[in-house]
Formats: structure tokens, sequence, C-alpha cells
């Protein structure tokens, strides 16, 4: 059936009618258009009394839906920051093994023999190869710095060139990085590269998803990640022997900032994600803030992997 426009007031009554309390309409008017309102009701989920009727429990007022909207939005930014973190640490640490091992011309660092040798996964490296030397010939001459180096050098180091890769394609090129060098990066973290190599895509996938304010606080990685000493310390329950909270969910990837975080940078991401969820706590009445956690993986200790 094809979606037809709706007008604000239209869109006022289609939440009244699903048993939405709006005390105030105007206000949510204006929310609604500044916010749009296929974003906000992807928050109502929390609110239902089941999936089948999609009426809103008894009781659920707008105010209530638009501060889990608001939640999450200062969630995602807490989350985005340290990221970001990340994404530079990552970047920084393999453009120094790499350029330290193979040079820092472009004809020494993408040379194919840098690279794992698999025949079968040469196609995967080539590939990739050909999309790095087209990033640096498109991209280069729109930054600064690559610009500088081109016109004074001839050549962009790599510890340049990872300015203007994505994230995605940095984890792709550690994916094809020899063992050794896949195992001197993840050593900096003491992390093993095996798992890095899992993290590297989730982390990638949780960055562009905050960059473009997608929903997060219940968003699925595409893969779980390994069990680890944290799900076990925190007693995380389990259902048919898997454990039911950190496993591809928004706690997961705490987890995985616990590993590559600086000590003292968890740990203010963990106080300021602490406060969002006891301020949201205080502004629900029809739902527990045990609801939400439990819709973003979190258990209720979720604080004291910081003990760890």
């Amino acid at each position: 059936m094809e979606k037809i426009f709706k007008t604000l007031d239209e869109q006022i009554k289609i939440l009244q009618s699903k048993g939405l309390i709006i005390p105030d309409e105007d206000y949510a008017k204006e929310i609604l258009l500044r916010e749009n309102y296929f974003f906000l009701s992807g928050y109502r989920h929390l609110f239902l009394e089941n999936n089948t009727n999609r009426i809103f429990i008894k009781g659920t007022t707008f105010n209530e839906l638009y501060s889990v909207f608001y939640f999450d939005r200062h969630i995602r930014n807490i989350i985005f920051k340290n990221l970001l973190i990340i994404e530079n640490n990552i970047k920084s640490i393999l453009a120094y093994e790499v350029s330290m091992h193979y040079g820092i011309k472009e004809e020494q660092y993408l040379n194919p023999k840098n690279f794992v040798r698999d025949a079968n996964r040469k196609k995967q490296v080539n590939d990739l190869l050909k999309k790095l030397n087209r990033q640096i010939r498109v991209n280069g001459s729109s930054h600064q710095a690559t610009q500088h180096y081109i016109e004074k050098y001839g050549y962009i180091p790599l510890w340049i060139v990872v300015k203007i890769l994505s994230f995605g394609i940095i984890g792709e090129l550690y994916s094809i990085l020899k063992l050794e060098d896949q195992k001197s990066i993840a050593e900096f973290f003491h992390v093993k590269s095996e798992d890095l190599l899992i993290w590297l895509p989730i982390l990638a996938n949780y960055r562009n998803l905050c960059a473009h304010e997608d929903l997060l606080y219940d968003h699925k990685a595409q893969r779980p990640i390994p069990d680890t000493i944290y799900h076990s310390r925190l007693e995380i329950p389990k259902t048919d022997g898997e454990y039911i909270y950190g496993k591809d969910d928004l706690y997961a990837l705490v987890i995985i900032l616990k590993k590559l975080l600086r000590s003292d940078d968890f740990y203010l991401l963990m106080e300021n994600l602490d406060y969002e969820i006891n301020l949201l706590s205080s502004k629900l009445k029809s739902i527990t803030i045990e609801k939400v956690l439990d819709y973003m993986g979190f258990p209720m200790n979720y604080k004291e992997i910081v003990r760890f």
C-alpha cells in the first residue's frame, strides 16, 4: 500500500488514536516538524502494549516518547566522540606500522607483496589496493595536508593518507595485512588480532550510524563478538548457553570500547552514559528504565565494567 503525506495535525491524531497522551499539541507539532515523525516513532516500540495492536501502554505521554528520542541522541553523541578517538588511534598506529616496514611512498606501502599472500584472497587484495589508489587520486587534491605533500614531495605518506580514508576502508586494509603486522597493531591495545578483525567492521558500522543520526539504543551489530572476561565477571545470564547481553548489542560495543580506549577515556564514557540513563529514568512513568536497558543490551550492573 502506498504511503501518503500526513499533515502535523494528522500525525497528532494518529498518535492519539493509538493511545498516546499529548498534553500540549503545539509543542508536539514543533517537535514532529523539527525531528521527523518517522524517526520519532522509531522509539514507540518501548511503549507499545504489544506489536500486534500497536497501542501505547496506558498513560504513555508524548514527553516520554520524546525523552527516549532525546536520550538516544545524547548517548549517540557520547559514543560517537569515543568512536572517533578509536578511529584516529587505529589509523595512526596502522600507518606507523606499515610505513616503518614498507616505506612512505604510495608505490612502497601499497605494493601487493606487503599484504596477505593467500592465492584465494588475491582478488580482494588487488581490489582494495585499486580502491585506495583511486581515493588518493580523487581526494588527494581536495585536502590541504595531502595537497601539500603532493606539491612539495610528489607523494603522500600513509600517515597523511589515512585522514582521507573511511573507517570502513581502514578495517578492510587491516584485514589484508600480513598476520605479523596485524598482531603488531593489535598488541598495542593488548588484544588479539583475530578479535580486532571482528571488532573493526562493528566499530565502522556504529560510527556511520552515529554520524547519520540513526537509531542507536537498540541497534544490532552484523555479528556477535566473542565471549570476554567481562561477560563472566558481570555474571551476565545465559539462554541456551549464550549470553543474553553484550554480544551483538550496544553493550557489546561498550565492551569493545573498554578494550580499546585508554582507561580514563573509558571511565568518562561510562560516567556520561550513566548520567544520561539516570536522567531518562527520572522522566519515565509508563515504563521503567530496566526496559530501556534491556532493549540496549545493558545488564543492570552495566557500570561495574569500569572496575575490571
